[in-house]
Formats: structure tokens, sequence, C-alpha cells
């Protein structure tokens, strides 16, 4: 889930993180009568998205005429595909030295990773990608934690000045605050030493865990939902877990481990998979709706059926299926891969009911489907 900045900052300065002062306004009236509060501030767009001043959704405004006029201007906007409805009115900050500084998980080294670059701004991104000294990383093993000693090894030799035992305490601060809060990602972009000496986050992306949701009940009605497309809310309707993707290889497979993997493997090879659907569990009796998500998306060529069961019986899976695949008669090619308790029985059906041998193993099968999307199959 993610958080737009002014609902970001407030985990910020409950943690003991100084932020700019700031007012949230729904319309320019408001956002006039803040700035006569504030003085000269800045005007920004509030969606659960990154540019948003390359967009034209963050403006400087001296006073509370400048301020309605840009309000005015940003509220109704479209950024990232999100309407504009509020704005964030934040005193403007004197800045001598932009930072970045982020915790995120990582997926290598399977926990929190603490991201600093001495660098800060819109173009942090490409400043990392072409200069990878800029970016410094520490990954944390959580049965240890992020203090003060590994804040100071992260930054060392960056030449942070007076601003460096400051920034070594607010990494610390930063790490707490992620953990407390299920994040899945905490990133302040700039972090800014002000002209009279202070460090202040003067931006932050939150995005919290999905699974951690059900811990942060506080946090639940604060966050921006998910934005679903149509194939997404029929999933979410039916009770299964259907995401939507760029490819053309439709996945059906049981367990959002061996979905995964399978999504791995069909990029492994060259192609790209048109979604993210498990019908693991009880939802193998789903198989007809899950079956027609897949297949309505127009851009499904074809389709790869990833079974393998210990505990759960792949025939029983694989009959589910047949059973779907009769009643809906698509024409879309597709290959099975078949493995684990009940297999022989699930292939006895798949040759039986719908004259189709599985391939003896996950890759071939992908390797088939790939080349029949390409028009390549048979």
């Amino acid at each position: 889930m993610n958080f737009e900045e002014y609902a970001s900052k407030l985990l910020l300065a409950a943690s003991g993180i100084d932020v700019p002062r700031g007012r949230v306004a729904v319309s320019a009236a408001e956002a006039a009568a803040a700035a006569g509060e504030l003085g000269p501030v800045v005007i920004k767009a509030q969606v659960p998205t990154g540019k948003r001043g390359k967009a034209g959704g963050i403006l400087p405004a001296g006073d509370d005429a400048q301020a309605r006029e840009a309000a005015h201007r940003i509220l109704g906007m479209d950024i990232g595909g999100h309407r504009v409805e509020r704005v964030l009115v934040e005193e403007q900050a004197s800045i001598a030295r932009e930072f970045y500084a982020a915790v995120l998980n990582n997926p290598a080294s399977k926990g929190p990773m603490v991201m600093f670059s001495a660098t800060g701004g819109m173009d942090i991104e490409e400043i990392a990608r072409t200069n990878s000294e800029a970016m410094r990383e520490a990954a944390v093993d959580i049965r240890v934690g992020f203090d003060g000693a590994a804040a100071e090894r992260l930054l060392t030799g960056l030449e942070l000045g007076e601003a460096q035992q400051d920034v070594a305490d607010f990494l610390v601060k930063l790490y707490a605050c992620y953990c407390k809060h299920d994040a899945e990602l905490l990133e302040v972009n700039p972090l800014a030493v002000l002209a009279d000496g202070r460090l202040v986050a003067l931006d932050c992306k939150f995005v919290l865990d999905d699974s951690g949701v059900k811990r942060q009940p506080e946090l639940e009605g604060r966050g921006t939902p998910e934005r679903l497309t149509a194939l997404e809310e029929r999933g979410r309707d039916l009770g299964l877990r259907y995401i939507g993707l760029d490819g053309s290889i439709g996945v059906l497979a049981n367990g959002a481990g061996l979905t995964m993997t399978t999504m791995d493997v069909i990029a492994h090879h060259g192609g790209e998979p048109a979604n993210f659907l498990e019908i693991g569990g009880e939802a193998y009796t789903k198989a007809k709706p899950a079956l027609e998500l897949v297949l309505d998306n127009p851009n499904v060529k074809s389709l790869v059926v990833n079974f393998c069961g210990a505990f759960a019986r792949t025939d029983v899976m694989t009959e589910g299926v047949i059973d779907a695949w009769q009643a809906l008669a698509p024409e879309v090619p597709v290959f099975f891969s078949v493995h684990g308790t009940g297999a022989e029985e699930a292939i006895a059906m798949l040759e039986s009911r719908l004259r189709m041998t599985p391939h003896p193993n996950m890759d071939e099968a992908i390797v088939a489907a790939i080349a029949a999307a390409a028009g390549d199959g048979p």
C-alpha cells in the first residue's frame, strides 16, 4: 500500500525526524489560508507516485495569492494516472546540501537494506545508474539491527563534515521507523542540510508491505489503495490473487512460489508472462473463473499450466482445469507440466479428455508456449 507524502511525513515526525511545517489543503482557498500562516511555501501535489516536480505538480509560492494560484493549477491534475485531490502546503527551506536515504526490502540479502547517497534530488536514479560509487548500501541482519556504529560505517569517507553525526542518527531513526511500520520501502529524497544547519526530510515515500496491513490497522485508512485493472478487480472479488503483466504467456500454477518460479523461467527463456495467478489450496475449485481471467487478457497468446503436488493432489487440480477448458473451449494453445502426487492420474485424464500429453518438465512446456506465442509453434 502506497502513502502520499503528507501521510508518510507523519510517521517520520513521530519517529523523531525533523520535517518542514505544513498543512494539507483540498482547495485553493485552503492553500492560501495555509500560506498566510506559514509564509513563503511550496505547493506539492499529493499523489502516491514520483516525478511530481517534473510533471508540474510542485510549485513555489511567495505569499497567499501565489499559493492560491499554484493550488488552483495543481488540483485536478493527472500525475502518473492519479488525479490530484489535495496538496501539501509546506514552508520553504533554504537548502545548503541534499542527500538521499532509504530503507527497503532487498531480495538478494533476504532482508532490509539501508541506502545512502551524499547526492540527492530528482535524478537520483540516473546518478546511481551511472556512478555506482555514489550509492552506499548496508544489508541488515534483522537479528542484529542497525545502530549508530553501523550507520557510521556506512558513512565512512563521505566527508559529510558537521552533518555526519546528524545523518548517522537520522539513519538509525529511519530504520527504526521502517521496522515499526512494516515498511516495504521508506525513502527520503531529498534529506537536506538547511542553511541554519538543521537536517530535515523534505520529501518522503512510504510503502506499507501488504502482508503487514493487518498489523497496522491505524495506518490502513491513511494509505492509497493499489489501483486495480478490471481483471484484477474481478480476481479480488473472486478471492483470487490475479496480477496483470505486460507479456503474452498466460500462467496457471498451484502455489505462489511455483507461480513465481514459472514466471522466472518464462523470462529466462526469453518470454514475458502475462499474469500472476495461482490456484493452489481451495482456489482450484475456481478453475473456471481463474481460466476466464487469464484468457480475457487480449495479450495472451499461449498458456502454461504448471502443477506440482506434494500434499496437494495434481489430479484434482488438473480435473478442475479440464472441466473449465471443456466448458470454455478456448482456442489459445495450452502446455501442461504436471508432477507429484496424483500426476499419473492427471496425465491420464489429459490424454483421454483433452487429447493432450503434458511435457516432461516445466522448461519444455514453457519453451513450447513461448514458441507458440511467437507464432512458431504447432
